[in-house]
């Protein structure tokens, strides 16, 4: 009996932080190209072989928007998973980031512009469909354990295996 070959893994790290006039914000980005173009992405991408998600989280950041984040600041929130069945190359797995406490101020790259938005008005209709199921959740301090299917226009969500886990204390 043979298993379904693992999925490539990724992760996504959301950073989180309280402006001046006291509202909390989330750092988001346009995706400039490839996969998600013109979406609204938290910071992140693929695992690098021999790469602990941490250490991809780390990487990533920085990379996409200039932020240095230390590894113990990073609070995992759970994963997800994405399945593409009109387009396999597209599934993935992901481990799912928030950060409060970063150095650098964020600048735009070759991959995204980065943008921060109060979190009661972030743009899911300009985001994957799918993170309008979790997204809010794991702003508010909880975790997530899904999997989301999606259909042949390879935007929407078809199927989705919904278990949110509580509030991190």
């Amino acid at each position: 009996m043979s298993s379904a070959p693992a999925l490539p893994e990724v992760c996504v790290v959301y950073l989180l932080r309280t402006d001046e006039r006291g509202v909390r914000q989330v750092l988001l980005g346009r995706k400039k190209f490839g996969l998600g173009q013109g979406n609204f992405v938290g910071l992140g991408g693929k695992l690098e072989p021999g790469e602990t998600p941490t250490d991809a989280a780390v990487r990533e950041v920085e990379e996409e928007s200039g932020v240095l984040v230390q590894p113990a600041d990073l609070q995992p929130r759970g994963r997800l998973s994405y399945h593409f069945p009109h387009r396999e190359s597209w599934s993935q797995a992901s481990h799912v980031f928030v950060c409060e406490r970063w150095e650098r101020h964020p600048s735009e790259s070759d991959e995204l512009n980065p943008e921060w938005f109060d979190l009661d008005a972030v743009p899911y209709a300009e985001m994957w469909d799918d993170a309008r199921f979790w997204l809010p959740a794991v702003l508010a301090g909880g975790g997530v354990e899904r999997s989301f299917t999606f259909g042949e226009d390879l935007a929407s969500v078809v199927d989705a295996t919904l278990s949110a886990t509580s509030p991190v204390d």
